[in-house]
């Protein structure tokens, strides 16, 4: 394929928040006479909410089309080549070109690039053991997941449900199993679920989930998956029992999905995803960005590289790379790790380090749990929130925050991921002017009476 004149070719690798946000942002900057976009994908859907595909299977959302912010059809009207069912097998750095395989008919061409976005995301885990490939069992990762979990539940016979994990895809999907009015057993590898909250708080989420009829099996490890005799999958193993399932969901995590980019000898980091500088560039690569769920990222409260794989990143990354892949100029600075999920109502959200973090960076901090309310104890409906925070020990510097509670308890983490990327102390958040009126919260935050809780540990260690 031949360049014509000064026109560049961009080619992206992946065709979901991080590619095709790239590939909008480069096209708003320069049109096709200087800048043609090819992009790659080997599924059926681009542009879509692969976090609204727990809201979807559950039947909050009732249609898939409602997840797609952006169609094929819209993306190619505003000249972007693009390039459904067609998968990237290999990518040749010397020769600045990608081999592409049509998923269809197995036919392979080479394409050329002058710049490459590499957007290939994340895979689920799929633990390696007997009848994990058995039908009826489920990772939850694509627009094609989520249908082929859908269609599982349809035609599943009894309404007994596994789920593999306790991470956000885990208690989201255990949520959407009860709400098809399935019987939901979670089994899960640690202590307490959600291993992204330290164990005690990890514990209130236990209490919660078994308080609305969903069995928690902790500690227990998954061997194998048993499948009857047509078959499908009957029951989940673990080395002392048998949970019966007529349908199986993994919720294990995934890992960056950066094959391609390891076979083409790019730099990754510990949790094998790609290592950018702040402009998402590859590092050593000037014509070669990557972004989403299979980079890593700077965590801006321990300084060290992470694996996040969230849409908000991906959308950002995205836009940082268009800009830049577009002849603009952005960077992206890093993360605090804000995340929420919910289960039925009960409210998770966490921001910053966990006790096991802070400990893995060198920091010595004190913690802090408090027990509040959402709003004015005296107003209708105001329900019990328990915080808990991390504040480093001399300094005061904020760490961390987890909230577990019921409405209004999720979104207030947003206070505490500002205070973080500004490096506020436990000592100046108490004085932050929040919102106040009794519909909306105590005269006291739960947030800020945390912080002063804090403040107050932090003040009686110091020598």
């Amino acid at each position: 394929m031949s360049m014509s004149g000064t026109r560049e070719r961009l080619v992206v690798i992946g065709g979901d928040a991080a590619g095709m946000s790239a590939a909008s942002q480069a096209r708003r900057l320069k049109g096709p006479d200087e800048l043609e976009i090819v992009a790659f994908e080997r599924g059926h859907f681009t542009s879509y909410s692969a976090c609204g595909i727990p809201y979807w299977v559950g039947g909050e959302v009732s249609e898939r089309d409602e997840l797609i912010a952006r169609t094929p059809e819209e993306h190619r009207s505003r000249g972007i080549d693009l390039r459904l069912r067609t998968e990237v097998v290999e990518i040749d750095v010397d020769g600045a070109r990608v081999r592409a395989r049509d998923v269809d008919s197995g036919a392979e061409s080479w394409t050329s690039y002058d710049k490459l976005v590499i957007a290939t995301g994340a895979r689920p885990i799929r633990p390696d053991m007997p009848g994990v490939d058995a039908p009826g069992v489920h990772g939850v990762q694509t627009l094609d997941d989520g249908q082929e979990l859908l269609d599982t539940l349809t035609r599943a016979r009894g309404r007994r449900a596994v789920v593999v994990g306790a991470g956000y895809i885990g208690v989201e999907m255990a949520e959407a199993l009860i709400n098809r009015g399935y019987e939901v057993t979670v089994v899960n590898r640690g202590a307490e679920p959600m291993s992204t909250l330290d164990p005690d708080m990890g514990r209130l989420v236990h209490q919660a989930m078994e308080g609305m009829g969903i069995t928690m099996v902790n500690d227990a490890e998954v061997t194998k998956i048993l499948t009857g005799d047509d078959g499908q999958v009957r029951a989940v193993a673990t080395d002392d029992a048998e949970y019966p399932a007529d349908v199986v969901v993994l919720g294990i995590g995934v890992r960056p999905e950066t094959t391609l980019a390891k076979a083409a000898g790019l730099p990754l980091g510990e949790y094998g995803g790609l290592l950018t500088d702040l402009a998402m560039r590859v590092r050593g690569h000037e014509n070669i960005w990557a972004g989403g769920d299979c980079v890593e990222v700077l965590d801006l409260v321990a300084g060290r590289e992470r694996h996040v794989a969230l849409g908000t990143h991906a959308n950002k990354h995205g836009q940082v790379i268009g800009t830049n892949a577009g002849g603009g100029y952005a960077t992206f600075p890093g993360v605090v790790g804000t995340a929420v999920s919910k289960v039925c109502d009960l409210e998770i959200a966490r921001t910053g380090l966990r006790e096991k973090d802070a400990r893995r960076a060198g920091l010595r901090f004190e913690t802090v749990t408090i027990e509040s309310t959402s709003r004015a104890g005296y107003y209708p409906g105001a329900s019990p929130m328990t915080v808990k925070m991390l504040a480093e020990r001399r300094t005061g510097r904020l760490l961390g925050v987890q909230i577990v509670g019921r409405e209004g308890a999720g979104k207030r983490v947003d206070i505490a991921a500002v205070a973080l990327t500004a490096g506020m102390t436990v000592e100046q958040m108490t004085a932050l002017d929040l919102g106040y009126a009794p519909p909306f919260s105590p005269v006291w935050d739960p947030v800020l009476v945390a912080a002063r809780k804090a403040a107050a540990a932090v003040r009686n260690k110091t020598p």
